[in-house]
């Protein structure tokens, strides 16, 4: 094995091991165990630089660890595909899962759970770099489970909260969903090709019928809707808020639901033969870019705004990947993962402030305690809005100059008003935290937080400024776009050319956009000008549309969970209870009371058995003689 086949394999080696060795001895070296478990995947972040340094100066390269499962026609290695894409991938997930890492040190200081915390931790960040490197289709499936899991206990955090531990069965059952979709899909793929190496499946793909292909890509699609929270799956996201909030920082930044659009970048080929399945792409990407803002904008839950937000987001990078724009969808995954790191690393420096306290409306006026808090919160929202210099500009409006310069110009439209509302929501909670009129509780003592958890929010600040130049127009020639297409031998299926003639107008209309969402809310929650209040009865069905989340959790509650509980009902009420034990204790009934009856025969007088025995004999005679 060469060098860089060791580096490759001790990238996720670290926080595997970090998992096992919290998991047994965090109990014995209790406060310890953060510093530890943070250390490894820095570890893994400075290795995936060093695989990052080799990989920009080369080609990518394979690495086979060991041979894994073969019987028949199957053969599967346990591999590493190790190219531009997935070396991007690495860098953001162990740099911003890291700077996680270290944050959840003071955030979680004291909690009874804290080794258990870090541990799986470590292994959402193994189970992502996995899922990252995979080179086939079942190794990718295997830890696309795995980091559903960590979601799941991660999410449950604090089981002893139903709240929480129903959070994380939601986000486990709704993921279920999307995941069955997925494992069809790639059966089928295996079916046709009769291989789940993705070199193997990308030659044979354009020999395939085009319905075949279609039906594929819309079944694997389906596994990215539910992990990256795409509509109509989207349900789970804004309650997994109940966990910590470093782990919703995690699952929303750098690991689980942007599993989704990594996927659909890495299975390319796929669908870009399937011009179906990609419309589908970009019309569920427009609809749930649009629908979480617009449920988002009247939020009054700090995580919950983000969390819809997140999904927002999401929405713009399937957009991109929907028309093939997959360079453009990857860049504002990255950009997207700093920038929202950054907004839930200074949502839970604001609830540390608050105890823990999540509703705007007992915030305000904490600006002169909050100083470094408000700062980067405030670059993250402009990041969030789009405003240049910061990275959002550069990275959604890449989305949306692609989106208009090949003609989808009803999902370009959606696009600059989810635009708009973006950068309204998200100053709605700034002004209304920071700004104005103080309604926090008295007795609470709001400060700034401890520098463990203020340094990362520094760092992902900078970030935020200065990682969008990585895409400086014209996007086709920038550092990311030419770094990213040089693994891919034909470029223009991968990253389509980017009609730039265009772009300045475009992107004036998109900061405009932002613009005038940030003005809307300084008019309604700084100037006052206009009574909050007032434009609520103003547009009041429209309002209570956005507030109750366009109603989605009472109508899958009608539809499905009443609907499966009803069934339930009935088949432990009707089948089970009243037809089969029915059925079982009534025949145990009938020979019960039979029982009865003919005991009475058994009386111990020998006349009446005498009696007995010569009825019967009787009865015989008469029998034969009439046959």
């Amino acid at each position: 094995m060469d060098l860089k086949s060791v580096i490759t394999w001790l990238i996720p080696l670290f926080p595997l091991t970090g998992w096992v060795l919290w998991g047994l001895l965090g109990r014995y070296i209790k406060d310890l165990t953060g510093h530890l478990a943070s250390a490894f995947v820095g570890v893994s972040f400075i290795l995936s630089l060093v695989l990052f340094y080799i990989v920009s100066n080369s080609h990518g390269f394979t690495a086979t660890l060991y041979p894994w499962i073969y019987a028949g026609r199957l053969g599967v290695n346990v591999s590493a595909v190790i190219d531009r894409l997935s070396m991007v991938m690495l860098v953001m997930v162990t740099g911003v899962g890291g700077l996680i890492h270290v944050y959840s040190i003071g955030y979680m200081k004291g909690d009874k759970g804290y080794a258990r915390y870090f541990s799986f931790l470590n292994l959402f960040v193994f189970s992502m770099i996995m899922l990252i490197i995979s080179n086939n289709l079942l190794l990718l499936y295997v830890f696309w489970e795995a980091v559903g899991f960590c979601s799941y206990i991660l999410i449950g955090h604090w089981y002893h909260k139903k709240s929480a531990s129903d959070a994380a069965k939601k986000a486990f059952i709704v993921n279920r969903i999307g995941d069955f979709g997925f494992s069809v899909g790639i059966f089928l793929l295996f079916l046709t090709t009769r291989t789940i190496n993705y070199e193997s499946v990308f030659k044979i793909i354009p020999a395939l019928p085009s319905i075949t292909v279609t039906a594929i890509a819309l079944l694997l699609f389906a596994g990215a809707v539910g992990k990256s929270a795409q509509f109509p799956l989207h349900v789970w996201l804004p309650d997994a808020m109940e966990g910590p909030t470093p782990v919703s920082a995690l699952i929303h930044a750098a690991t689980m639901v942007t599993a989704g659009v990594y996927m659909i970048a890495r299975l390319h080929v796929i669908f870009s033969y399937s011009p179906v399945a990609s419309m589908f792409v970009l019309f569920i990407g427009t609809l749930t870019a649009f629908l979480a803002a617009f449920i988002a904008a009247s939020q009054f839950d700090i995580k919950r705004i983000i969390a819809y937000s997140t999904i927002s987001q999401l929405g713009y990078m399937f957009m991109a990947v929907g028309i093939g724009s997959y360079t453009a969808g990857i860049f504002h995954l990255i950009s997207h993962a700093v920038f929202k790191g950054l907004l839930f690393l200074t949502a839970g420096s604001v609830m540390h402030a608050m105890a823990g306290e999540l509703d705007l409306r007992k915030m305000g006026g904490m600006y002169p305690k909050m100083k470094i808090t408000a700062l980067t919160f405030i670059v993250g929202a402009l990041a969030l809005s789009g405003i240049p210099p910061f990275s959002g500009f550069f990275s959604k409006d890449a989305i949306l100059a692609d989106v208009f310069s090949r003609g989808f110009y009803l999902s370009w439209i959606i696009g600059e008003l989810t635009a708009l509302l973006t950068a309204f929501y998200i100053f709605r909670l700034i002004f209304r935290v920071f700004f104005g009129q103080s309604n926090v509780d008295p007795k609470l003592h709001v400060h700034e937080s401890p520098a463990v958890m203020t340094y990362p929010m520094v760092i992902l600040s900078l970030a935020a400024i200065l990682i969008g130049f990585l895409g400086m127009p014209p996007f086709d020639h920038s550092v990311f776009y030419n770094f990213l297409n040089v693994d891919f031998k034909n470029a223009a299926i991968f990253a389509p050319f980017v009609n730039n003639a265009s772009w300045v107008i475009l992107s004036l209309i998109s900061v405009l956009m932002g613009l005038l969402g940030i003005l809307a809310a300084y008019i309604l929650y700084i100037r006052k000008s206009v009574s909050p209040e007032r434009v609520k009865r103003a547009i009041g069905p429209i309002y209570s549309l956005s507030y109750h989340k366009v109603y989605f959790d009472e109508i899958y509650d009608f539809l499905i969970v009443r609907t499966v509980l009803g069934l339930s009902t009935f088949f432990w009420r009707i089948i089970d209870d009243a037809i089969i034990d029915g059925a079982v204790n009534g025949i145990a009934a009938g020979f019960a009371f039979f029982s009865v009856k003919v005991k009475r025969i058994q009386n111990g007088m020998l006349m009446s058995y005498a009696l007995t025995f010569a009825i019967g004999v009787i009865a015989l005679l008469f029998y034969y003689f009439i046959r």
